[in-house]
Protein backbone atom coordinates (compact mmCIF):
# COMPACT_ATOMS: atom_id res chain seq x y z
CA UNK A 1 0.00 0.00 0.00
CA UNK A 2 2.56 2.09 1.09
CA UNK A 3 4.49 1.86 -2.31
CA UNK A 4 1.18 2.39 -4.65
CA UNK A 5 1.08 6.22 -2.47
CA UNK A 6 4.45 6.69 -3.11
CA UNK A 7 3.47 6.26 -6.98
CA UNK A 8 0.43 8.89 -6.09
CA UNK A 9 2.83 10.85 -4.22
CA UNK A 10 5.36 11.19 -7.11
CA UNK A 11 2.38 11.84 -9.58
CA UNK A 12 0.89 14.79 -7.15
CA UNK A 13 4.95 16.22 -5.76
CA UNK A 14 4.44 19.09 -8.43
CA UNK A 15 1.54 20.05 -7.44
CA UNK A 16 1.63 19.91 -3.62
CA UNK A 17 4.86 22.67 -4.22
CA UNK A 18 2.31 25.01 -5.97
CA UNK A 19 0.24 24.54 -3.06
CA UNK A 20 2.85 25.23 -0.99
CA UNK A 21 4.02 28.59 -3.18
CA UNK A 22 0.99 30.15 -2.76
CA UNK A 23 0.53 29.53 1.01
CA UNK A 24 3.92 31.40 1.15
CA UNK A 25 3.26 34.05 -1.65
CA UNK A 26 -0.51 35.05 -1.26
CA UNK A 27 -0.45 37.92 -2.80
CA UNK A 28 1.65 37.48 -5.93
CA UNK A 29 -0.63 34.15 -6.71
CA UNK A 30 -3.42 36.78 -6.07
CA UNK A 31 -2.77 39.43 -8.60
CA UNK A 32 -1.27 36.72 -11.43
CA UNK A 33 -4.76 35.47 -11.02
CA UNK A 34 -6.42 38.84 -11.48
CA UNK A 35 -4.01 39.42 -14.16
CA UNK A 36 -5.28 35.98 -15.57
CA UNK A 37 -8.83 36.34 -15.45
CA UNK A 38 -9.28 40.45 -16.54
CA UNK A 39 -6.90 39.58 -19.72
CA UNK A 40 -8.77 36.54 -20.59
CA UNK A 41 -12.22 38.06 -20.34
CA UNK A 42 -11.19 41.62 -21.80
CA UNK A 43 -13.03 41.38 -25.36
CA UNK A 44 -16.10 40.33 -23.47
CA UNK A 45 -19.15 42.34 -23.63
CA UNK A 46 -18.50 42.60 -19.46
CA UNK A 47 -14.68 42.98 -20.34
CA UNK A 48 -15.58 46.21 -22.71
CA UNK A 49 -18.17 47.89 -20.09
CA UNK A 50 -16.02 47.76 -17.36
CA UNK A 51 -12.76 48.49 -19.22
CA UNK A 52 -10.46 45.22 -18.29
CA UNK A 53 -8.62 46.35 -21.77
CA UNK A 54 -6.74 49.59 -19.60
CA UNK A 55 -5.56 47.51 -16.76
CA UNK A 56 -2.06 47.43 -16.50
CA UNK A 57 0.46 46.12 -14.42
CA UNK A 58 0.65 48.80 -12.27
CA UNK A 59 -2.89 49.66 -11.99
CA UNK A 60 -4.65 46.40 -12.25
CA UNK A 61 -6.54 46.38 -8.91
CA UNK A 62 -6.92 49.77 -8.21
CA UNK A 63 -9.04 50.44 -11.67
CA UNK A 64 -10.37 47.02 -11.40
CA UNK A 65 -11.85 47.98 -7.72
CA UNK A 66 -13.05 51.11 -9.49
CA UNK A 67 -14.43 50.50 -12.45
CA UNK A 68 -16.40 47.00 -11.30
CA UNK A 69 -19.21 47.67 -9.30
CA UNK A 70 -19.43 45.02 -5.76
CA UNK A 71 -22.18 42.76 -7.14
CA UNK A 72 -25.07 40.47 -6.77
CA UNK A 73 -27.29 37.70 -8.65
CA UNK A 74 -29.65 40.20 -9.53
CA UNK A 75 -27.09 42.63 -10.76
CA UNK A 76 -25.85 39.69 -13.17
CA UNK A 77 -28.64 38.32 -13.87
CA UNK A 78 -29.29 40.24 -17.09
CA UNK A 79 -25.52 39.33 -18.20
CA UNK A 80 -27.07 35.58 -17.52
CA UNK A 81 -29.95 35.70 -18.97
CA UNK A 82 -28.54 36.76 -22.01
CA UNK A 83 -26.10 33.45 -21.61
CA UNK A 84 -29.20 31.37 -21.17
CA UNK A 85 -30.87 32.55 -24.37
CA UNK A 86 -28.00 31.57 -26.69
CA UNK A 87 -25.55 34.45 -26.66
CA UNK A 88 -21.95 34.09 -25.95
CA UNK A 89 -18.82 35.85 -24.93
CA UNK A 90 -20.89 38.10 -22.23
CA UNK A 91 -19.31 37.27 -18.92
CA UNK A 92 -16.39 34.93 -20.55
CA UNK A 93 -14.91 34.21 -23.77
CA UNK A 94 -14.87 30.46 -23.56
CA UNK A 95 -18.49 28.69 -24.42
CA UNK A 96 -20.91 28.38 -21.86
CA UNK A 97 -23.36 25.97 -22.05
CA UNK A 98 -23.77 24.56 -18.41
CA UNK A 99 -25.86 25.96 -15.63
CA UNK A 100 -25.31 24.87 -11.89
CA UNK A 101 -28.67 25.71 -10.10
CA UNK A 102 -28.37 27.42 -6.83
CA UNK A 103 -31.18 28.54 -4.67
CA UNK A 104 -31.79 31.43 -2.96
CA UNK A 105 -32.19 35.33 -4.51
CA UNK A 106 -35.33 37.07 -3.69
CA UNK A 107 -36.35 37.72 -7.05
CA UNK A 108 -36.12 34.02 -8.26
CA UNK A 109 -36.84 30.58 -6.73
CA UNK A 110 -33.31 29.29 -8.39
CA UNK A 111 -29.79 31.13 -9.45
CA UNK A 112 -28.00 29.80 -12.78
CA UNK A 113 -24.90 30.16 -12.38
CA UNK A 114 -22.58 30.05 -15.34
CA UNK A 115 -20.22 27.28 -15.62
CA UNK A 116 -17.03 27.36 -17.95
CA UNK A 117 -14.97 24.90 -19.10
CA UNK A 118 -11.93 26.27 -17.18
CA UNK A 119 -13.92 26.23 -13.88
CA UNK A 120 -14.82 23.16 -14.50
CA UNK A 121 -11.19 21.89 -15.12
CA UNK A 122 -9.07 23.98 -13.47
CA UNK A 123 -11.13 25.03 -10.28
CA UNK A 124 -13.98 22.20 -9.58
CA UNK A 125 -11.64 19.27 -10.93
CA UNK A 126 -8.77 20.90 -9.62
CA UNK A 127 -9.88 21.27 -6.21
CA UNK A 128 -11.48 17.55 -6.16
CA UNK A 129 -7.44 16.69 -7.43
CA UNK A 130 -6.59 18.28 -4.78
CA UNK A 131 -8.00 17.13 -1.89
CA UNK A 132 -6.40 13.36 -2.95
CA UNK A 133 -3.27 14.90 -2.92
CA UNK A 134 -3.69 16.96 0.13
CA UNK A 135 -4.56 13.86 2.22
CA UNK A 136 -2.64 11.75 0.52
CA UNK A 137 0.76 13.65 1.66
CA UNK A 138 -1.02 13.68 5.25
CA UNK A 139 -1.50 10.07 5.49
CA UNK A 140 0.86 7.25 3.66
CA UNK A 141 -1.36 4.65 5.16
CA UNK A 142 -4.47 5.34 3.13
CA UNK A 143 -6.11 2.88 1.12
CA UNK A 144 -7.47 5.92 -0.72
CA UNK A 145 -6.37 5.53 -3.89
CA UNK A 146 -6.53 1.25 -4.60
CA UNK A 147 -10.93 1.41 -3.82
CA UNK A 148 -13.86 3.21 -4.44
CA UNK A 149 -15.63 6.47 -3.22
CA UNK A 150 -19.18 7.26 -3.10
CA UNK A 151 -19.57 10.34 -4.29
CA UNK A 152 -23.11 11.55 -3.13
CA UNK A 153 -24.64 13.97 -5.19
CA UNK A 154 -27.73 16.07 -5.58
CA UNK A 155 -31.28 15.27 -6.72
CA UNK A 156 -31.29 16.62 -9.63
CA UNK A 157 -30.58 15.57 -12.94
CA UNK A 158 -29.31 17.21 -16.19
CA UNK A 159 -31.64 19.31 -17.91
CA UNK A 160 -31.91 20.62 -21.23
CA UNK A 161 -33.09 24.51 -22.04
CA UNK A 162 -32.67 23.72 -25.63
CA UNK A 163 -30.63 21.09 -26.97
CA UNK A 164 -27.58 23.51 -26.92
CA UNK A 165 -27.14 24.45 -22.67
CA UNK A 166 -27.69 22.24 -19.96
CA UNK A 167 -28.29 22.89 -16.72
CA UNK A 168 -28.05 21.10 -12.92
CA UNK A 169 -27.27 20.89 -9.34
CA UNK A 170 -23.70 21.73 -9.31
CA UNK A 171 -22.67 18.02 -8.01
CA UNK A 172 -24.76 16.40 -11.35
CA UNK A 173 -23.00 18.84 -13.41
CA UNK A 174 -19.41 17.93 -12.11
CA UNK A 175 -20.43 13.76 -12.63
CA UNK A 176 -21.83 14.79 -16.18
CA UNK A 177 -18.69 16.07 -17.36
CA UNK A 178 -15.95 13.85 -15.51
CA UNK A 179 -13.51 11.97 -17.96
CA UNK A 180 -14.22 8.09 -18.18
CA UNK A 181 -11.05 7.17 -16.61
CA UNK A 182 -12.81 8.92 -13.14
CA UNK A 183 -15.74 6.91 -13.36
CA UNK A 184 -13.61 3.55 -12.35
CA UNK A 185 -12.55 4.98 -8.90
CA UNK A 186 -16.02 6.42 -7.93
CA UNK A 187 -19.62 4.57 -7.05
CA UNK A 188 -22.46 4.48 -7.81
CA UNK A 189 -22.12 4.18 -11.54
CA UNK A 190 -23.33 7.39 -13.43
CA UNK A 191 -26.70 6.29 -14.23
CA UNK A 192 -27.81 5.78 -11.37
CA UNK A 193 -25.58 9.12 -9.47
CA UNK A 194 -27.96 11.16 -11.63
CA UNK A 195 -31.49 9.68 -11.32
CA UNK A 196 -33.94 12.87 -10.70
CA UNK A 197 -35.67 11.43 -7.27
CA UNK A 198 -34.21 10.73 -4.30
CA UNK A 199 -35.31 7.97 -3.04
CA UNK A 200 -35.00 5.94 -5.94
CA UNK A 201 -31.94 6.65 -5.98
CA UNK A 202 -31.03 5.91 -2.65
CA UNK A 203 -32.16 2.64 -3.30
CA UNK A 204 -30.00 1.71 -6.15
CA UNK A 205 -27.71 3.33 -4.17
CA UNK A 206 -28.12 1.10 -1.29
CA UNK A 207 -27.93 -1.59 -3.48
CA UNK A 208 -25.15 -1.03 -5.38
CA UNK A 209 -22.69 0.42 -3.09
CA UNK A 210 -22.99 -2.30 -0.31
CA UNK A 211 -20.63 -4.66 -2.55
CA UNK A 212 -17.93 -1.90 -3.05
CA UNK A 213 -14.73 -1.83 -1.14
CA UNK A 214 -15.78 1.86 -0.31
CA UNK A 215 -12.85 3.32 1.76
CA UNK A 216 -14.63 7.26 1.41
CA UNK A 217 -17.51 9.02 1.27
CA UNK A 218 -18.28 12.58 -0.59
CA UNK A 219 -21.45 14.20 0.42
CA UNK A 220 -23.83 17.50 2.48
CA UNK A 221 -23.58 15.16 6.15
CA UNK A 222 -27.64 15.25 6.08
CA UNK A 223 -28.05 13.49 2.77
CA UNK A 224 -25.20 11.01 3.32
CA UNK A 225 -26.47 10.16 7.23
CA UNK A 226 -30.08 9.47 5.39
CA UNK A 227 -27.69 6.99 3.02
CA UNK A 228 -25.88 5.21 5.73
CA UNK A 229 -28.39 4.53 7.88
CA UNK A 230 -30.41 3.25 5.20
CA UNK A 231 -27.10 0.66 4.22
CA UNK A 232 -27.34 -0.41 7.95
CA UNK A 233 -30.75 -1.30 7.75
CA UNK A 234 -30.26 -3.13 4.67
CA UNK A 235 -27.63 -5.25 5.73
CA UNK A 236 -28.51 -5.50 9.23
CA UNK A 237 -25.39 -3.88 10.73
CA UNK A 238 -25.47 -1.61 12.90
CA UNK A 239 -22.12 0.11 11.91
CA UNK A 240 -20.10 0.69 8.46
CA UNK A 241 -16.82 -1.05 9.82
CA UNK A 242 -19.23 -4.12 9.46
CA UNK A 243 -20.08 -3.17 5.52
CA UNK A 244 -16.99 -1.50 4.36
CA UNK A 245 -14.48 -2.91 6.43
CA UNK A 246 -11.45 -0.79 4.84
CA UNK A 247 -13.68 2.50 4.98
CA UNK A 248 -11.41 5.65 6.37
CA UNK A 249 -12.57 8.74 5.20
CA UNK A 250 -15.78 11.22 5.24
CA UNK A 251 -15.45 14.46 3.09
CA UNK A 252 -18.24 16.92 3.90
CA UNK A 253 -19.16 20.64 2.89
CA UNK A 254 -22.23 22.84 2.34
CA UNK A 255 -23.54 22.90 5.46
CA UNK A 256 -21.90 23.15 9.33
CA UNK A 257 -20.80 19.68 10.17
CA UNK A 258 -21.05 20.45 14.00
CA UNK A 259 -24.53 19.32 14.49
CA UNK A 260 -23.98 15.58 12.71
CA UNK A 261 -21.01 14.45 14.23
CA UNK A 262 -21.58 12.88 17.11
CA UNK A 263 -24.71 10.90 14.95
CA UNK A 264 -21.84 9.63 12.48
CA UNK A 265 -19.33 8.87 15.27
CA UNK A 266 -22.23 6.05 16.40
CA UNK A 267 -22.43 4.39 12.76
CA UNK A 268 -18.80 5.16 11.32
CA UNK A 269 -15.64 3.07 12.26
CA UNK A 270 -13.53 4.64 15.24
CA UNK A 271 -10.70 5.45 12.71
CA UNK A 272 -12.71 7.48 10.58
CA UNK A 273 -11.17 10.41 9.38
CA UNK A 274 -13.40 13.93 8.62
CA UNK A 275 -11.83 16.38 6.21
CA UNK A 276 -14.37 19.50 5.09
CA UNK A 277 -14.55 21.52 1.92
CA UNK A 278 -15.53 24.65 1.04
CA UNK A 279 -17.40 23.82 -2.28
CA UNK A 280 -20.38 25.94 -3.58
CA UNK A 281 -21.91 26.47 -7.36
CA UNK A 282 -19.67 29.75 -7.89
CA UNK A 283 -15.95 27.72 -7.40
CA UNK A 284 -13.81 25.97 -4.98
CA UNK A 285 -13.10 27.74 -2.26
CA UNK A 286 -11.36 25.51 0.53
CA UNK A 287 -9.42 22.51 1.98
CA UNK A 288 -9.09 21.36 5.31
CA UNK A 289 -4.79 20.62 5.09
CA UNK A 290 -4.59 19.62 8.96
CA UNK A 291 -7.50 17.60 10.50
CA UNK A 292 -6.49 18.60 13.95
CA UNK A 293 -7.95 22.11 13.30
CA UNK A 294 -11.20 22.89 12.09
CA UNK A 295 -10.25 25.61 9.46
CA UNK A 296 -8.92 25.01 5.72
CA UNK A 297 -7.16 26.32 3.50
CA UNK A 298 -8.10 29.04 1.05
CA UNK A 299 -7.15 27.72 -2.06
CA UNK A 300 -5.70 30.80 -4.02
CA UNK A 301 -4.87 29.69 -7.37
CA UNK A 302 -7.51 28.05 -8.48
CA UNK A 303 -8.72 31.05 -10.80
CA UNK A 304 -10.89 32.58 -8.28
CA UNK A 305 -9.94 36.31 -7.31
CA UNK A 306 -10.94 37.22 -3.68
CA UNK A 307 -12.01 39.96 -2.21
CA UNK A 308 -13.46 40.93 1.52
CA UNK A 309 -15.49 43.70 3.38
CA UNK A 310 -15.75 43.66 6.95
CA UNK A 311 -19.26 42.32 7.89
CA UNK A 312 -20.18 45.15 10.26
CA UNK A 313 -19.55 47.65 7.22
CA UNK A 314 -20.91 45.52 4.74
CA UNK A 315 -24.09 47.96 3.98
CA UNK A 316 -22.20 51.32 3.79
CA UNK A 317 -22.56 53.28 1.01
CA UNK A 318 -18.77 52.51 0.13
CA UNK A 319 -17.11 50.11 2.65
CA UNK A 320 -13.60 49.41 2.26
CA UNK A 321 -12.49 46.24 0.33
CA UNK A 322 -9.71 44.29 1.64
CA UNK A 323 -7.73 41.80 -0.52
CA UNK A 324 -5.93 38.60 1.23
CA UNK A 325 -2.80 41.14 1.45
CA UNK A 326 -4.77 43.25 4.54
CA UNK A 327 -6.85 40.98 5.86
CA UNK A 328 -7.39 40.43 9.45
CA UNK A 329 -7.37 37.25 11.89
CA UNK A 330 -10.60 37.30 13.60
CA UNK A 331 -12.45 39.67 11.86
CA UNK A 332 -15.89 38.77 10.30
CA UNK A 333 -15.96 39.31 6.45
CA UNK A 334 -18.26 39.01 3.69
CA UNK A 335 -16.48 36.80 0.65
CA UNK A 336 -16.33 38.36 -2.93
CA UNK A 337 -15.05 36.29 -5.79
CA UNK A 338 -14.10 36.88 -9.39
CA UNK A 339 -13.93 33.71 -11.14
CA UNK A 340 -12.98 32.14 -14.23
CA UNK A 341 -16.63 31.23 -14.84
CA UNK A 342 -17.33 34.94 -15.25
CA UNK A 343 -18.19 35.91 -12.07
CA UNK A 344 -17.17 39.66 -11.30
CA UNK A 345 -17.22 40.86 -7.20
CA UNK A 346 -20.16 38.58 -6.86
CA UNK A 347 -20.72 38.72 -3.22
CA UNK A 348 -21.23 34.90 -2.73
CA UNK A 349 -23.23 35.48 0.44
CA UNK A 350 -21.13 33.56 2.93
CA UNK A 351 -19.22 35.14 5.94
CA UNK A 352 -15.83 33.84 6.65
CA UNK A 353 -13.28 34.61 9.28
CA UNK A 354 -9.28 34.36 8.61
CA UNK A 355 -7.73 31.75 11.72
CA UNK A 356 -4.33 31.86 10.17
CA UNK A 357 -2.19 34.15 7.27
CA UNK A 358 0.68 32.86 5.29
CA UNK A 359 -0.95 30.32 4.54
CA UNK A 360 -4.44 31.57 4.28
CA UNK A 361 -6.73 29.84 6.43
CA UNK A 362 -10.75 30.35 7.21
CA UNK A 363 -13.36 29.53 9.04
CA UNK A 364 -17.13 29.73 7.35
CA UNK A 365 -19.03 31.79 10.26
CA UNK A 366 -22.89 32.27 8.21
CA UNK A 367 -24.18 34.51 6.28
CA UNK A 368 -24.63 37.97 5.33
CA UNK A 369 -28.54 37.34 6.11
CA UNK A 370 -30.35 35.63 8.87
CA UNK A 371 -30.25 32.18 7.18
CA UNK A 372 -31.33 28.37 7.85
CA UNK A 373 -28.99 25.96 6.17
CA UNK A 374 -28.35 22.92 8.76
CA UNK A 375 -29.47 20.64 5.76
CA UNK A 376 -28.82 22.48 2.68
CA UNK A 377 -32.13 24.45 2.46
CA UNK A 378 -30.50 27.96 2.07
CA UNK A 379 -33.81 29.03 3.72
CA UNK A 380 -33.82 33.11 3.65
CA UNK A 381 -35.58 35.84 5.53
CA UNK A 382 -37.37 36.89 2.31
CA UNK A 383 -38.20 33.12 1.74
CA UNK A 384 -39.91 33.10 5.15
CA UNK A 385 -41.85 36.27 5.17
CA UNK A 386 -43.51 35.44 1.65
CA UNK A 387 -44.20 32.05 2.93
CA UNK A 388 -45.79 33.61 6.02
CA UNK A 389 -47.96 35.94 4.47
CA UNK A 390 -49.14 33.57 2.16
CA UNK A 391 -50.17 30.83 5.10
CA UNK A 392 -52.16 34.25 6.82
CA UNK A 393 -54.08 34.93 3.82
CA UNK A 394 -54.93 31.52 3.48
CA UNK A 395 -56.11 31.21 7.27
CA UNK A 396 -56.99 34.71 8.18
CA UNK A 397 -54.17 35.40 10.56
CA UNK A 398 -51.62 38.01 11.48
CA UNK A 399 -48.13 38.01 13.14
CA UNK A 400 -46.74 40.25 15.05
CA UNK A 401 -43.34 38.05 16.00
CA UNK A 402 -41.31 35.20 15.17
CA UNK A 403 -38.18 32.83 14.94
CA UNK A 404 -37.28 30.10 13.83
CA UNK A 405 -34.43 27.39 14.14
CA UNK A 406 -33.27 23.78 13.05
CA UNK A 407 -34.25 20.71 14.73
CA UNK A 408 -31.51 18.17 13.79
CA UNK A 409 -31.55 14.84 13.29
CA UNK A 410 -30.93 12.56 16.41
CA UNK A 411 -31.05 8.50 16.04
CA UNK A 412 -33.74 7.61 13.91
CA UNK A 413 -35.81 11.19 13.84
CA UNK A 414 -35.24 13.47 10.40
CA UNK A 415 -34.50 16.62 10.66
CA UNK A 416 -36.73 19.87 9.99
CA UNK A 417 -37.56 23.42 11.09
CA UNK A 418 -39.30 25.11 14.35
CA UNK A 419 -41.05 28.18 14.38
CA UNK A 420 -42.15 30.43 17.20
CA UNK A 421 -44.98 32.28 16.66
CA UNK A 422 -46.67 35.89 18.07
CA UNK A 423 -49.83 36.23 16.45
CA UNK A 424 -52.28 38.92 16.85
CA UNK A 425 -54.84 37.20 14.88
CA UNK A 426 -54.50 33.21 15.44
CA UNK A 427 -55.40 31.63 12.33
CA UNK A 428 -58.69 29.73 11.65
CA UNK A 429 -57.41 26.62 11.18
CA UNK A 430 -53.52 25.45 12.71
CA UNK A 431 -53.31 22.32 11.04
CA UNK A 432 -54.00 24.67 7.80
CA UNK A 433 -51.69 27.40 8.45
CA UNK A 434 -48.66 24.71 9.12
CA UNK A 435 -49.55 22.94 5.96
CA UNK A 436 -49.66 26.21 3.91
CA UNK A 437 -46.68 27.38 5.33
CA UNK A 438 -44.85 24.50 4.82
CA UNK A 439 -46.00 24.52 0.85
CA UNK A 440 -45.14 28.04 0.62
CA UNK A 441 -41.55 27.30 1.32
CA UNK A 442 -41.40 24.75 -0.90
CA UNK A 443 -42.66 26.52 -3.75
CA UNK A 444 -40.55 29.67 -2.60
CA UNK A 445 -37.13 27.99 -2.48
CA UNK A 446 -36.32 24.54 -4.41
CA UNK A 447 -33.39 23.74 -1.81
CA UNK A 448 -35.88 23.47 0.70
CA UNK A 449 -38.60 21.24 -1.14
CA UNK A 450 -36.21 19.09 -1.80
CA UNK A 451 -34.83 18.28 1.32
CA UNK A 452 -38.72 17.78 2.64
CA UNK A 453 -38.82 15.49 -0.51
CA UNK A 454 -40.85 12.01 1.46
CA UNK A 455 -39.26 13.66 4.83
CA UNK A 456 -36.31 11.76 4.35
CA UNK A 457 -34.38 14.77 5.74
CA UNK A 458 -36.46 17.72 6.58
CA UNK A 459 -39.82 17.02 7.91
CA UNK A 460 -42.95 19.68 8.03
CA UNK A 461 -42.31 22.41 10.42
CA UNK A 462 -43.24 22.62 13.94
CA UNK A 463 -44.91 25.76 15.00
CA UNK A 464 -45.45 27.07 18.41
CA UNK A 465 -48.16 30.12 19.52
CA UNK A 466 -46.14 32.18 21.46
CA UNK A 467 -47.26 33.58 24.85
CA UNK A 468 -47.59 36.89 24.79
CA UNK A 469 -45.29 39.75 25.40
CA UNK A 470 -42.57 36.44 25.05
CA UNK A 471 -40.45 37.89 22.60
CA UNK A 472 -40.49 41.36 25.05
CA UNK A 473 -39.43 39.67 27.62
CA UNK A 474 -36.06 37.65 26.51
CA UNK A 475 -35.04 40.80 24.43
CA UNK A 476 -35.24 42.30 27.97
CA UNK A 477 -33.39 40.01 29.40
CA UNK A 478 -30.85 40.37 26.65
CA UNK A 479 -30.98 43.87 27.60
CA UNK A 480 -31.87 45.01 24.07
CA UNK A 481 -35.23 46.83 24.50
CA UNK A 482 -36.11 49.77 21.96
CA UNK A 483 -33.21 51.18 19.52
CA UNK A 484 -32.48 49.12 16.53
CA UNK A 485 -32.76 45.30 18.37
CA UNK A 486 -34.90 43.03 16.90
CA UNK A 487 -36.20 39.33 17.27
CA UNK A 488 -33.75 37.31 15.03
CA UNK A 489 -35.95 35.74 12.49
CA UNK A 490 -33.86 32.80 11.23
CA UNK A 491 -31.03 30.87 13.31
CA UNK A 492 -29.10 28.79 11.61
CA UNK A 493 -28.25 27.02 15.57
CA UNK A 494 -30.87 26.80 18.29
CA UNK A 495 -29.56 29.12 20.73
CA UNK A 496 -32.32 31.91 20.82
CA UNK A 497 -34.85 28.73 20.13
CA UNK A 498 -34.40 27.43 22.87
CA UNK A 499 -34.00 30.46 25.29
CA UNK A 500 -37.26 31.21 23.96
CA UNK A 501 -39.13 28.12 24.39
CA UNK A 502 -38.25 27.98 27.36
CA UNK A 503 -39.03 31.13 28.60
CA UNK A 504 -42.32 30.36 27.05
CA UNK A 505 -43.43 27.43 29.08
CA UNK A 506 -43.39 29.76 32.09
Amino acid sequence: MKIINKIVSKVTQKRLQQIEFFRQHPEEVQISVLKQITETAKHTIFGKEHRFEDFTAQNRLSLFQENVPVSDYNKLYPYIERLRNGEQNVLWPSTIKWFAVSSGTTESKSKFIPVSKEALELCHFRGGKDIIAIYTNLFDDTQLVKSKSLVIGGSQQINSINNEFYYGDLSAVIIDNLPIWSHLLRTPKKEIALLPKWEEKLEKMVLQTIHENVTSITGVPSWTLVLLKRILQETGKTNIKDVWPNFELFIHGGVSFVPYKSEFQKILPPKTRYLETYNASEGFFGIQDDLSRDDMLLMLDLGIFYEFIPLEKFYDKNPKVYTVADVEIGTAYAMLISTNGGLWRYVIGDTVIFTSLKPHKIKITGRIKHFINAFGEELIIDNAEKALLQACIKTNANIKEYTAAPIYMSGNNTGGHEWLIDFSQKPNNFEIFINELDEALKNINSDYAAKRYSDLTLKKPVVHFAKPDVFYKWLKQKGKLGGQNKVPRLSNNREYMDELLKLNEL
